[in-house]
This record gives structure tokens, sequence and C-alpha cells, in this order.
């Protein structure tokens, strides 16, 4: 069975480089929000954050990825003051408890994403890729920073209204857009090497759309960069689920015992990504997620033409 070959990376943050390939790094997703979809208001208090924070460390998180604002559809928007009063204290705590986490912030504001980085943040993790405030390209260019590029199909507000994609249209869409966004990256003075790729699942993507992004996901390689993907917990991967299973509907997000039930889709579709060359997952669960995502290490290890068991 053929896999991806992974290529490597050095990827450059604020203060030190990533080495990606070797093994699948995993980017803990932390919300400080009241209303995202599976974990609103759960980690609003910095307290229960930065216990959240800590645990998912010790459970083998690589990175954490602070976000104030969510982005689930018909999402309201926030001002970045709020989104800065709910992130900025969680960032600084988890810090001074543990100063060589490594910490993103998940934020579209140019502003945020300024003072998180000189707060001690070394990423910023933009879902418009550079596309929702014009002064983001330049202000990740002057913290010299690392930087996740999302591809997003227009806004939470527009995502139940946009039209159909045909399956044949989802990844040439996403790879001609998603090239357009590093050019714009590169053009500001973001370096190369400190740019990462994220194809954006669900993210204007409707329910089966995301399917053809995943069977071709190996396709994104073409595009020179590192990639994360986003699967956790995702509406089309517990849908699909729910279609087999009429009987037994999967919960709704908030309700007792979905994260439970999430993980195995979640798990299923990110060993796929793996084994299709991923550099990085986010994450809600990272236990499941570190183990998988070590099996298939192992696997693209012994797939390997490097390999003394591979053929």
């Amino acid at each position: 069975m053929p896999f991806a070959v992974r290529r490597k990376f050095d990827w450059r943050l604020r203060t030190r480089s990533l080495a990606l390939g070797t093994r699948t790094l995993i980017m803990g997703i932390l919300n400080a929000t009241p209303d995202s979809f599976s974990d609103g208001g759960r980690f609003l208090d910095p307290r229960a954050a930065l216990t959240h924070a800590l645990q998912m460390l010790n459970d083998g998180a690589d990175i954490l990825d602070l976000g104030g604002e969510s982005t689930q559809p018909n999402s309201t928007p926030i001002t970045p003051a709020e989104e800065q009063a709910r992130v900025l204290p969680i960032l600084r705590a988890v810090l001074a408890a543990r100063p060589d986490a490594i910490l993103s912030i998940d934020t579209y504001h140019a502003e945020t994403a300024r003072l998180a980085v000189e707060s001690g943040a070394e990423i910023v993790n933009d879902v418009s890729g550079l596309l929702w405030d014009e002064r983001m390209a330049t202000t990740c260019a002057a913290l010299n920073c690392g930087v996740v590029l999302m591809h997003t199909r227009g806004r939470p507000q527009q995502w139940r209204t946009l039209p159909a994609l045909a399956p044949g249209e989802v990844t040439p869409l996403v790879l001609r857009e998603l090239e357009a966004r590093a050019q714009t990256a590169l053009a500001a003075g973001i370096a190369h090497e400190s740019v990462v790729l994220d194809p954006g699942f669900g993210f204007g993507k409707i329910l089966d759309e995301n399917f053809p992004l995943l069977a071709q996901f190996d396709r994104l390689h073409m595009l020179g960069y590192p990639l994360l993907v986003g699967l956790s917990r995702k509406g089309f991967l517990r849908r699909a689920l729910a279609e087999k299973a009429p009987a037994e509907p999967t919960k709704k997000s908030g309700a007792p015992g979905f994260a439970s039930e999430t993980w195995v889709p979640t798990t299923a579709a990110n060993t796929a990504a793996i084994l299709a060359g991923a550099h990085i997952l986010r994450v809600h669960d990272i236990r499941p997620a570190r183990h998988a995502a070590d099996l298939a290490d192992r696997i693209l290890v012994a797939a390997s033409p490097h390999s003394p068991s591979g053929d």
C-alpha cells in the first residue's frame, strides 16, 4: 500500500525552530470562548484553562493553540479587545507555569496577534489566511513568528448559504487559494520557513464536501509547505457515522459524552491524514491523537524506501 513521502522541514518560530516530518506533532486546542461548538464555556476561567493546558501538555501536546473567538457557523464576531481580555491572561498564566511551552494564538485580528506574540506566543494561527485583517500579514512579518495560514471559503455567517461544491472542485479550489495566501505572506515579508498551511476542513466546505479533500490530501504537498490538519470533532465526521447508524444518533455538541463519542471518528480521520503526509494534528483530545500519530508514524517509517523493512 503506497503512502505519502512526508517531506521534512524546520519550522521557524519566534524564538526557536520545530522539526517537522520525522514525527507528527500534536497541537492541543484551548478555547477560551463561551460558544465554541464542543467545549464552549469550559475554559473561560483562567484557572480552569491553566489546569486543562497543563494536562494537555502532560498528555503529549507539542503545541497549545489558544483562541478567544468561536468560528462555528453563524457565530457572532467579537471585538479584538474582548478577545484579548479572554486569551492574554491565560497565555501568560500558562507560560508562567511552563516557560518551555510552545503557544499559538488562534486569531485573525492583527492587534491580538501582536499582543499575544509579545506576551510569549510563538505562532499565529489565522483561520482567514490573512484575509480578514489587512494588517495581519505585515504584523506577522514584523513579529518574525511562526504562521499557520488556513483556507476558508467565506465567513462563518455565510457558510450555510454558500453554493455547493462538486467533488472535483474542492481540492483544486483549496490548492489555488492556499497558494495565493502563501504568496501574500511571502510578499509581506513572512519567511517561507515560517509558514505552515491548513486546508481548513469544515471552513466553508459543507459536510461531504470535506471527504474529497481528505481523500486527495497528498496533493497539497505540491505547494511546498508543511501541512496542518484540524479534523477534531468535525460535524462531517459525526454526520457520516450517524447516517450509518440512524438508530444510535451521535450526541449534540456540548451534551454529556460528546467528547468520548467523537474521538473515534476523529482518530480515524487523523490517521488517514498522517498517512497522506500531514505534519501537525490540531485536536481537542490529546491522548488518542498522540497514540494514533505514534502508530501512523511507525507505518510511514516502515513504508519509507530508506527503511530496512521497506521494499
